[in-house]
This record gives C-alpha cells, structure tokens and sequence, in this order.
C-alpha cells in the first residue's frame, strides 16, 4: 500500500503529466481539478469498489489531499478515517447472509471556533469491475472508473477545501467528508450519521456534489433539495457564475448521500450535472470530463457558502419525496430522460438500442411533448403517460426536432 510520500509524488506526477498535455490552459486550479479526476478514475483504483484494495488507495490518496491542503483529521481515534462494517450482497434484495466488508469514510476537518459547522460531501466508491444490480454495462467484467460517478464530485469536494481554507469565511466550520458504499446504498453516509465524528445538533447545513462532471453546453445544473430549508431558493436565486442556468427539486430525499443527512433534519442540497449514456458502465472515463464545467460548478457552490456566511444557522424544513411522484407504469419507450433538460416536455438524452422508442424512430435530442391523449410538460407528465399502456399497446408519441413537430407510432 503507497505511503502518504507516495501519493504526494504520485500527485505531483500526474500535475506535470497533465501540464504538458495542456499547455494552452494555465489555469492551475482547473488542472488540480483534472489532476484528481484522472486519478481516482485510473485503471490502477479497479473501480473503488467498497470494500476493496482499490478503494482503499482511493482512501488513502483522499486523505493524503486532505492533509496537504492543511485539514485537521476528524475520523476515529485522531485518524483520518472512519472505518465501518458491512455486508456485501451481491444481491441488494437478499435480506440474509452476505460477505463481511470494511471500509472507511474520509473526513477532514476546518476548525473556525464556530459555534455551527457546514458538512460537505461526495462518495469515492464506484462499481468496481460491475457490480451486480448497478452496472449497466452487457459484456465480460470491466474496470468501471467512475469519472464522472464520482470521482468528479470528490474533485469538487478538494476544491471547495482549498478554497474554504484560503478563505475568510469563518462563521461556520467546514467537515468535508468523502463517503464509501453509496452505490451498496448509502452505505458510509447511514453509518456516519448514526456515529458522527462530530455533533449533528451543531451542523449548519449539508451540500453533496454526486456527479457534477458533464455540465452541459446549456450550463444547466440540477440542484435537489431546495425545499429543505426557506433560505435556498432566495439564496440560489442570487448567484450568478459563468452563465449557469439552475433546475431544482424540492424533495430531501433521493439516491444520494445527502439523503442520510435529510433525515436527520438537516437542511441539504445535491449538486448534479446529468446523467448520460456512459453512467455505470465502463465508459465512465476521465476524458469525457468537463473540467471548465467542474470548476464553474464548485465556484457556485462556493458563492453560495459565502453568501451564507452571515446567514446564522438555517431553517430546517420537511419535503414531500418527489422520487415517488407519478404513476407507476409496465411498460418503457427504451429512452433516456434528460434530467437537467428545462424546457417544457422531456428531452431524450440517449435511445435504447432494440426498444420501442429506437424502432418507432425517435433520436437523442426530440423532446417528447404527448404520449397518447397525454400533454407532456415534464417528467412526471411522461411517467404519468406510460402509466396508461401495457405490454403490446400502441399509441402515438409527438416529439419536437428542432422546429418540427413529428409524430410517431410506438408499439410497447
């Protein structure tokens, strides 16, 4: 295993690499940002599956970058980490038996002598070489390196620390935290915040970056959360970084870390810039990465802190669960929603190959405005239309390419 000496030459290793290959772009920030991404992503971490060698090294390269960029460490006993147990099942629905498994969250720590603290997390884990359930990849096992999911979010959780470092924003406290096993289930955020390395009563509030590496040429950035507490939307509303165009949520609750966090009654967003064809596959590489798009959305996030220095502690409030929204349907066209699309009816971001929406002749790019006898606005309205149809029904679909209204026939 690298000793903390070799992770800091590794990392330096990988600044000059990278230097040479972007000379053109002197922007130092932008290639720490690169530096992280292409690490962590490498073939050398097998994926960071929980539980094993790979992420372990992650762990270890996390916390060297913690140490560097000058955090005290906040896990067990003094350490940097804080190690948990659990089950591995290769099966997420068994509910006995399973592979006993260690691993270990990372949390660093910026004392300000605040009377709150801010938490700041991302997972590291990824799927390894596919994990069952989750990979979405059909071939023989392959290294699935998560660039984007989420090696991209820890990128932005060491950015946000040098800067709340470097920074005069000392009305909160900072714990920045990279969690393990999310994609066994939340894993290491359940764990923590039953046993937290501090007290939960003093956290200010909770942001959580989950794949924030694919800002698209729209600039639009999802945000969740926003109705956990009456500051968000008036303070969102405020920032304005490099063209970013926000869509929000309400709900606290979603397949991500700040989950744990929200039901502990805390205020918490999650920062997510899309999904695409390459999520949980082995694809999910560090040059298809938008690392402009990285460092504009860790600057909104840091606005954001920093509009809220003054803010005093925020007002916690419960959502509805938006995940549970629409109906529930037994039939799929074979696409790709675009989560970040704010436009009215629902973009296609991707089509399945040998699925309905792809034989009836529908593209990446249509926007899905009716499905039958049902206007498409949103999502919602998509999954409320799918709702209406079973196995070998047909029905027409309107999309919109470009200035053209098409309408097609889908046979489910």
């Amino acid at each position: 295993m690298a000793t903390k000496f070799n992770f800091i030459i590794l990392f330096t290793a990988f600044s000059v690499i990278i230097s040479s290959l972007n000379a053109q772009d002197n922007s130092q920030l932008i290639q720490s940002l690169q530096v992280d991404v292409v690490y962590l992503s490498s073939n050398l971490l097998e994926g960071r599956e929980a539980g094993k060698s790979g992420c372990e090294i992650a762990s270890k390269y996390i916390a060297s970058r913690f140490e560097e960029i000058g955090l005290e460490p906040k896990g067990l006993g003094g350490s940097w980490f804080a190690p948990f147990d659990f089950q591995y099942k290769a099966n997420p629905h068994e509910t006995t038996g399973g592979e006993p498994r260690i691993s270990s969250n990372v949390v660093g720590y910026l004392d300000n002598s605040a009377k709150t603290t801010v938490v700041i997390g991302a997972h590291y884990d990824h799927l390894g070489m596919g994990l069952p359930g989750a990979s979405l990849y059909v071939g023989d096992p392959a290294i699935h390196n998560g660039a984007d999911d989420n090696a991209s979010g820890v990128a932005s959780l060491l950015f946000l620390a040098k800067y709340l470092k470097n920074s005069n924003l000392k009305n909160n406290n900072y714990l920045f935290l990279a969690f393990s096993a999310e994609e066994l289930g939340l894993i290491g955020s359940k764990k923590f915040v039953e046993s937290p390395t501090i007290n939960l009563e003093n956290v200010n509030y909770m942001l959580n970056m989950d794949m924030v590496g694919r800002l698209n040429d729209e600039k639009v950035l999802a945000i969740n959360g926003v109705g956990t507490s009456p500051t968000w939307k008036d303070a969102l509303a405020k920032i304005d970084v490099d063209g970013i165009k926000v869509k929000t949520t309400d709900s606290g609750v979603g397949p991500s870390d700040h989950t744990s966090f929200y039901l502990k009654d805390l205020p918490v967003l999650h920062f997510f810039t899309g999904q695409h064809t390459d999520y949980h596959k082995p694809s999910d590489d560090s040059e298809l990465i938008n690392y402009q798009g990285i460092y504009d959305v860790s600057m909104y996030i840091a606005t954001l802190i920093k509009d809220l220095n003054s803010v005093g502690k925020l007002v916690f409030t419960k959502t509805k669960d938006e995940s549970q929204q629409g109906a529930s349907f037994k039939v799929t066209l074979g696409v790709m929603p675009d989560y970040v699309f704010d436009g009215e009816g629902m973009r296609i971001d991707a089509v399945m190959e040998d699925r309905p929406a792809i034989k009836a002749g529908l593209e990446k790019g249509d926007i899905v405005i009716q499905i039958g006898d049902v206007q498409v606005n949103s999502i919602y309205d998509y999954m409320d239309g799918l709702a209406k149809f079973k196995k070998g029904d047909k029905t027409k679909v309107k999309v919109k390419r470009k200035d053209a209204v098409l309408e097609k026939e889908v046979e489910f």
